[in-house]
């Protein structure tokens, strides 16, 4: 199926998509470094398995009309400093909102479904009414907004164009279906899928009302409880690692004890730095490991307030770009002894999820933005696989015929 992916950054979100059986007919990025990732991995391709045309470019300046009418999936990961909680919560007077980029993309391309991803913030109390509209454009992203026009007057105009549609006769408008949609959004926890990493973000996917399309959120697969459970009840973590059994933390007494009575929990636990680090040697400082790229380790982390690092046995708090790729010492390891030490870039995009095929060939700097702004590549995978499925589904119930044909031909 054919897909295009805007802001693309270091290739999270597009990785995932593609392992979900998209075909990218176009990445969009304008940032020159995260393109050079990308095209880095493309001139590997025997090892990563892409080969995407790559587009330096504003999401602006892009002309869609040069791309055929049956795009099955846009995909969109757009700026989320606007909204981030660290940033200057500016939302959509900020001029890195890309969302109007956005609607015009599916405006103009007319896809069968949508993936977005942005911060949880979006949701946040303040920026409710801006969220609301965010979610109504998409449904109705062929009510343009018009010149000088502010959101608010926009999100008014689509909801007396909405009720007009509603009172008069819905043969008059048979065109609605086919250029609206029907949205879905959800904040996940990446970690209840297997990342990991501890990192909520908001996902929104939409469908051509046309297709007819049945959406629900995956279940989650990965709990919190069942890697206590395999910690402090059983202990089958800490066997599976080689490690003695450790005491129960006094904050997680009164909750062990309550799993200690009850059925092992039936999602898998949650993936833990261990987990993900597990076979990769103690980096060196300046130093590059001949068997592993980018692990290489970097020297002088500190803690300080608010920036303690992540421990071994838990999943790694969210990876963070912070300011010109500057976390401020949140992507750190806590090592069991309370000391403290970066993760390499090898070692965060485990975290992410990215496969070790996947090179980075910036800075340090450069190469922790990237990857704080990254999509996990898994999650990306599973919400596309599940909008795959539908979409191929939709298409055998559509044409019975290609049933009849994939039967014959065994």
């Amino acid at each position: 199926m054919r897909s295009i992916e805007l802001f693309t950054g270091a290739g999270g979100l597009a990785l995932g998509t593609h392992r979900g059986g998209f075909h990218h007919l176009a990445v969009v990025e304008r940032d020159r470094d995260s393109c050079d990732t990308l095209r880095l991995n493309v001139k590997r391709k025997d090892s990563t398995g892409v080969d995407w045309p790559i587009i330096e470019s504003d999401v602006a300046n892009v002309d869609y009309a040069v791309y055929p009418e049956s795009i099955d999936l846009l995909a969109a990961g757009a700026p989320c400093q606007p909204f981030s909680l660290g940033g200057k919560h500016a939302g959509n007077v900020d001029e890195r909102n890309m969302f109007p980029e956005v609607f015009r993309a599916v405006r103009e391309l007319r896809p069968r479904a949508f993936l977005l991803e942005n911060v949880k913030g979006l949701m946040r109390e303040s920026f409710g009414p801006y969220f609301d509209y965010i979610i109504e454009q998409l449904c109705f992203p062929h009510i343009q907004v018009r010149i000088g026009e502010g959101w608010e007057a926009h999100k008014a105009r689509i909801a007396e164009q909405l009720a007009f549609y509603l009172v008069t006769n819905p043969l008059r408008h048979s065109d609605l279906p086919d250029r609206s949609y029907s949205v879905h959004h959800h904040i996940i926890n990446v970690a209840d899928y297997g990342v990991p990493q501890q990192r909520h973000r908001v996902f929104i996917v939409g469908f051509r009302l046309d297709l007819a399309a049945y959406w629900a959120f995956p279940v989650s697969t990965h709990s919190e409880d069942a890697l206590l459970y395999s910690q402090y009840v059983d202990g089958s973590y800490w066997e599976e690692h080689g490690l003695e059994p450790r005491v129960v933390p006094e904050r997680l007494v009164v909750r062990v004890k309550k799993l200690a009575q009850k059925p092992k929990p039936a999602e898998k636990r949650w993936r833990t730095v261990r987990d993900a680090l597990r076979d990769l040697p103690e980096p060196i400082n300046y130093e590059r490991h001949p068997e592993f790229d980018n692990h290489v380790g970097i020297p002088d982390a500190r803690v300080y307030k608010g920036h303690t690092g992540s421990p071994w046995d838990w999943p790694a708090k969210a990876i963070k770009a912070g300011d010109h790729g500057n976390p401020g010492g949140e992507n750190m390891l806590r090592r069991d002894n309370g000391s403290v030490r970066y993760f390499t870039v090898r070692e965060l995009a485990r975290l992410q999820t990215f496969p070790d095929e996947w090179y980075f060939a910036n800075s340090w700097t450069e190469t922790r933005r990237q990857l704080g702004n990254a999509v996990p590549v898994k999650i990306a995978e599973i919400l596309s696989r599940q909008v795959y499925d539908e979409l191929k589904r939709l298409t055998f119930t559509m044409h019975p015929e290609r049933v009849e044909l994939m039967a014959s031909l065994g």
